[in-house]
C-alpha cells in the first residue's frame, strides 16, 4: 500500500474530530438537531483551517442514512456517508471553482438543480474556491442561491471572502474559521506521532506548531517533511535545519549587547549568526518575535522562558519598544535592499545608534544594561557612574532642530568651500574618517545646503537624533576633513538623496547596464529562447578578467 500524507490520512471524518473550530461546529450541530437549516452556507477563513474538511462532514450529516433526519453525527458507516467520503455520491457534487470558472460551467452545473434527489434528502453542491468565479458566473448563480428548491443545498468555501460579490454573501449563512493556536496544532501533532509511534521532542512539536501560523494543514505537511529529513523521528536541530530557523540564545546573545551598547559584541553576535548560512530575513522575523515576548512579559509576566524574563526585566520598556519598531521598520523595506545581509546589519547599528528619551526625565537604559553585561553585584557598585552618564545624555534630548558645534581647535587656514551642493556633498561624506556605526547613521541623512559654515542635514521623520557622541565624531571628522570648525542642523523630513539611498540607486543602475548588457549577447538570447528561461538579478556578478 502507498504512503499516504498525514493530512490526507487523518482527516477528520466527524465534528468531534475537528481541531479548533469549534464555535462553527456548535452553529452547525445545532442547525441540524432543530431542523433550522439554510438553503446556503458561506465557510471563510486562511488555508488549511477546515472550510472543505467541515463542509464535507456537514454534507454527510445532511445525508446520513443511520436515522430518518439529518444527524449531528454521520454514523461514517452508511452507503451515503462512504460515498461521499470517496466523492463518488451522485447527489454530492464537489466543484473547484478554480478550474471551473465560465459561465458555461455554472449553468451545466446548475441544470441539475430542479431534478429531486434520486437517493438521498438533499442534493448538495459544494464549491471549493468560490471567489474565483467570474462575475459572470455569480451573476448565474444569484437567482439559484437566493430561491433554491428544498432539497437543494450550497455549501461554498473561499479564503478570499472579500472577493465574493456582497449579493452572493447576502444570500449565504456566513461562518468564519478562525486561525488554530499555536497550543492546540502542537496537542494535534503530538497525538498523531504518538499514533504513528514517532519519537520527537518537545521543541520540534513547537517549531512546527509555530511555523504553522494557525493552519493545521501547513503544520501537518511541514511535520511529513521533517520526518522525512529526521529519518523517521524528529530531532530540534534537524527541524531548524529544515525550517531555516536557529537557535533563539544566538538572537538573545545578540539583544543582550545591542541593549548594552556593545557595538563589538553585537558585531561578533552577529557574525556567528551570519556562519550558520540562515535567510537574514528569517532572523529578522525571529529578533521581532524575540522583543514581542519581551514586552508581553513586561506587562503581563506571562513567559516561561527564562532567558526572555532575564531580558525584560533587565532592559528598559522603552528601548524595547524603539528597537521593536526599528525592527519592524527593517522588515518592511527588507526586499527593497539590494544586499539582505546589509539589511540585517543596518538595523542592528540603528539600535546601536538610537536611543528614547523621556521629557522631564533620565533614560534607565544605561543603569538597567548593566544587569545583562556585569554581576548585579557590580552593577550596584557602579550605580554612581551610572547616574553620571545618564545625566549627561539628558543634554542630547531629542528637538525638531539641533545645532551641535566642535569645541576643538581646528587648522587656522580653512580650505572649506564657501558653497557645497548634493553631488559634492556625496562625494566628500564618502571620504570622512568615520567608524562603522557613525557612517552608517549619517549615510541615512540628506544634505540641505551648507552656508556660515554650518551645516544643514535631514533625517527620515521616522529615525530619532542621533546620540551625543555619535554627532560628535562626526562634526570631528568633516571639521578635519573640511578644515574649519563646523556647525550642524539636523532636520526632520522626507528623505530622498542620502549618500545611502545614492549608493543603492547607483547599484541597481548598474545592475540595470549589466541585465541589459547579457539581454544584448547572441549566445544568452538563443538559451533564454530555448528553454524559456530568465535572468535572476541575483546571480549578476562581476567576474575577474
Amino acid at each position: 500500500m502507498s504512503y499516504q500524507v498525514l493530512a490526507r490520512k487523518y482527516r477528520p471524518a466527524t465534528f468531534s474530530e475537528v481541531v479548533g473550530q469549534e464555535h462553527i461546529l456548535q452553529a452547525l450541530e445545532n442547525s441540524i438537531k432543530h431542523n433550522k437549516l439554510h438553503q446556503a452556507y458561506m465557510f471563510s477563513g486562511t488555508r488549511g483551517v477546515g472550510k472543505t474538511t467541515i463542509a464535507r462532514v456537514f454534507a454527510k450529516c445532511l445525508n446520513c442514512l443511520e436515522g430518518d433526519n439529518p444527524q449531528p453525527e454521520p454514523c461514517n458507516a452508511c452507503t451515503a456517508c462512504e460515498e461521499i467520503k470517496a466523492g463518488r455520491h451522485i447527489e454530492f457534487l464537489e466543484v473547484d471553482a478554480a478550474s471551473r470558472t465560465g459561465v458555461d460551467d455554472m449553468r451545466e452545473l446548475l441544470e441539475s438543480v430542479q431534478y429531486k434527489p434520486a437517493n438521498a434528502r438533499y442534493k448538495i453542491y459544494l464549491i471549493d474556491e468560490v471567489h474565483m468565479l467570474s462575475k459572470s458566473s455569480f451573476n448565474a448563480l444569484l437567482k439559484t442561491l437566493e430561491e433554491p428548491p428544498p432539497h437543494v443545498m450550497f455549501l461554498m468555501a473561499t479564503t478570499e471572502v472579500e472577493k465574493v460579490p456582497k449579493t452572493v454573501l447576502s444570500r449565504c449563512l456566513q461562518l468564519n474559521l478562525k486561525i488554530i493556536p499555536e497550543t492546540q496544532i502542537r496537542d494535534h501533532i503530538q497525538s498523531l506521532l504518538e499514533l504513528e509511534n514517532i519519537q520527537f521532542d518537545e521543541e520540534s512539536l513547537a517549531l512546527i506548531a509555530a511555523s504553522a501560523q494557525g493552519s493545521i494543514r501547513d503544520g501537518l505537511t511541514l511535520l511529513d517533511q521533517a520526518i522525512a529529513h529526521g529519518n523517521g523521528a524528529l530531532n530540534s536541530d534537524q527541524v531548524k535545519a529544515l525550517l531555516g530557523t536557529i537557535d533563539q540564545s544566538y538572537i538573545i546573545e545578540l539583544i543582550k549587547h545591542v541593549a548594552a551598547s556593545d557595538g563589538d559584541g553585537a558585531y561578533v553576535a552577529l557574525n556567528k549568526i551570519t556562519e550558520l548560512n540562515v535567510e537574514y530575513e528569517q532572523v529578522l522575523k525571529i529578533i521581532i518575535s524575540v522583543f514581542h515576548n519581551i514586552s508581553l512579559h513586561q506587562q503581563l509576566q506571562n513567559s516561561e522562558d527564562a532567558s526572555i524574563r532575564l531580558l525584560a526585566e533587565s532592559i528598559d520598556p522603552q528601548v524595547i519598544q524603539l528597537h521593536y519598531e526599528i525592527a519592524l521598520n527593517a522588515l518592511s523595506k527588507f526586499h527593497i535592499h539590494p544586499h539582505p545581509k546589509q539589511a540585517l546589519e543596518l538595523c542592528i547599528l540603528r539600535m546601536l545608534a538610537f536611543q528614547p528619551l523621556s521629557d522631564g526625565a533620565a533614560p534607565k537604559i544605561e543603569k538597567k544594561n548593566s544587569k545583562i553585561a556585569e554581576d548585579p553585584a557590580i552593577a550596584q557598585q557602579n550605580t554612581v557612574a551610572a547616574e553620571k552618564t545618564i545625566k549627561e545624555e539628558i543634554q542630547s534630548k531629542e528637538t525638531p532642530v539641533e545645532v551641535q558645534t566642535i569645541e576643538e581647535a581646528v587648522t587656522e587656514e580653512s580650505s572649506i568651500p564657501s558653497e557645497l551642493d548634493m553631488q559634492s556633498w556625496n562625494s566628500i561624506f564618502n571620504e570622512l574618517n568615520l567608524s562603522m556605526f557613525v557612517s552608517q547613521v549619517f549615510s541615512e541623512f540628506e544634505f540641505v545646503s551648507f552656508a556660515d559654515n554650518t551645516l544643514t542635514l535631514k533625517k527620515s521623520d521616522e529615525l530619532i537624533n542621533p546620540t551625543e557622541g555619535l554627532k560628535t565624531e562626526f562634526l570631528e571628522a568633516i571639521s578635519t576633513q573640511l578644515g574649519q570648525k563646523i556647525s550642524l542642523i539636523i532636520e526632520s523630513g522626507e528623505v530622498i538623496a542620502s549618500p545611502a539611498a545614492i549608493e543603492i540607486e547607483n547599484a541597481q543602475n548598474q545592475l540595470n547596464q549589466d541585465r541589459d548588457a547579457l539581454l544584448e549577447n547572441a549566445a544568452v538570447k538563443d538559451i533564454l529562447d530555448s528553454f524559456g528561461g530568465k535572468i535572476i538579478d541575483e546571480s549578476i556578478k562581476k567576474v575577474s578578467q
